[in-house]
């Protein structure tokens, strides 16, 4: 049994059919072949598989791909617009604020909502947006650093 769900990713709106019992994380990465979206633990304790639903962060490995029906997504792969990165992505990127670059999909986009919602937060903002995204590599200052940088509050 499938069913049909209608949402837009990265911008496109498409219908489609889904196993009722699978994640959005396994619709993105399996369905649709979107693989910047990582799974961390599977049971939403690591934040690696952070996307954006209607502008928030969530981690979707606790979210059944039917909750997505009519919901705006948005994943790493839609932020680079014409081939040129967003503002947070430039920033990982002039900071050096990946290792291994596992969380930074969730750390990009989290800090990409983040930064719609409050363009200039305090470090203490920033540190309470990225909170619950685990990076294994120990990475947090440069993370910390590429988000203030953004802000124009950066070095």
């Amino acid at each position: 049994m499938t069913i049909r769900i209608d949402t837009t990713i990265n911008g496109d709106r498409m219908e489609i059919d889904v196993d009722p019992t699978l994640t959005l994380l396994e619709v993105l990465r399996e369905n649709l072949f979107l693989s910047g979206t990582k799974e961390g633990c599977g049971v939403g304790e690591c934040g690696t598989c952070v996307v954006l639903v209607d502008g928030e962060p969530v981690t979707s490995c606790l979210v059944l791909a039917g909750d997505g029906d009519g919901a705006n997504l948005e994943t790493v792969e839609g932020l680079a617009q014409n081939g040129e990165l967003n503002e947070v992505q430039q920033a990982f990127v002039n900071t050096g604020a990946f290792q291994c670059g596992f969380c930074t999909p969730a750390m990009v986009l989290s800090a990409t909502a983040l930064l719609r919602d409050n363009p200039q937060p305090d470090e203490e903002e920033v540190k309470k947006a990225l909170g619950g995204i685990l990076c294994r590599c120990g990475a947090y200052p440069k993370i910390l650093e590429a988000v203030i940088e953004v802000t124009g509050e950066g070095a």
